[in-house]
């Protein structure tokens, strides 16, 4: 996503002589009490921002988030770390800004998630579903109102997400922007997931429906591992004969991802494998 490092600050209150978190940080400031019941599929959905490199941009983030319901907020290496410049833009979502967690790799932050959405422009490096924001918006909040982890995930301001980081994502969600003037900044990004998830919120409690299934989905992490041991066993069987594997990885990897694979569909799987390379360890010894 394109994005405007000097975003308007006209009318923000920032503190004086804040170089670092703590003095930006109002003393002692308690938590907050949140105004109403906290929305169930708010409880399940975490924003996770990536590589952010100006810290206005997050607070910027984090007033779209409070705005709309939601206060989860996972920051994965940022650049800088939070500023005056990041409690000024946040406009009075301090407790979104104290509360987010900050983590090393994005493969961390959606290890427990079961649906990972990645917000980026058009592409077609990574074959990914790609859906408007409305669409991912109602996904996302069947998926969360049963309980379900679900992360949206926002890129570099510059460079957006790269390949390996699309690989973790499920799907894809593109905000179609005036293709003449697409330049949209990450606070505005935010913004507009944000409100089709409230907008989807709203619809779903007036409904009173909810997504329900037999067995929990599977987690990234149970995921990630299942691919793991599926590549081991396709080089067991030989399978990709001397071609390059990363091809047919990816495209595995988005039909069983297509699949939306629970607990026990993932587990099943795994015993499969497991068989397949105790086989092929057997067929090798024979020779």
């Amino acid at each position: 996503m394109n994005h405007d490092p000097r975003d308007e600050l006209a009318g923000a209150q920032a503190p004086e002589n804040a170089n670092s978190l703590e003095a930006a940080a109002p003393a002692a400031a308690p938590t907050p009490t949140p105004a109403g019941p906290v929305d169930p599929a708010a409880a399940h959905t975490r924003i996770v921002l990536v590589g952010t490199q100006h810290p206005g941009n997050i607070g910027s983030a984090a007033r779209a988030m409070k705005t709309m319901g939601l206060s989860r907020l996972v920051l994965v290496a940022p650049e800088k770390p939070l500023d005056r410049d990041a409690y000024a833009m946040a406009a009075g979502a301090d407790d979104v800004l104290e509360a987010a967690i900050v983590l090393p790799d994005l493969a961390a932050a959606v290890a427990d998630c079961h649906w990972v959405l990645g917000c980026t422009a058009r592409s077609r490096r990574i074959a990914l579903e790609e859906l408007v924001p409305r669409d991912a918006a109602a996904r996302v909040d069947a998926r969360a109102r049963g309980g379900s982890e679900v992360a949206l995930v926002f890129g570099r301001e510059r460079t957006g997400l790269d390949n390996e980081e699309l690989q973790l994502c499920h799907a894809a969600v593109h905000i179609p922007a005036n293709p003449d003037y697409s330049s949209l900044n990450l606070g505005a990004a935010v913004q507009v997931l944000s409100y089709e998830l409230r907008m989807a919120a709203l619809a779903a409690t007036a409904a009173g429906g909810a997504f329900e299934r037999l067995d929990p989905p599977a987690s990234h992490a149970q995921l990630e591992g299942f691919f793991s041991q599926l590549g081991e066993a396709l080089d067991a069987i030989d399978f990709h004969k001397g071609r390059a594997p990363e091809s047919a990885m990816r495209k595995l990897r988005r039909l069983f991802l297509r699949a939306d694979l629970d607990e026990r569909e993932v587990r099943l799987l795994r015993g499969v494998l497991a068989d397949v390379e105790r086989m092929a360890m057997l067929a090798g010894q024979r020779r």
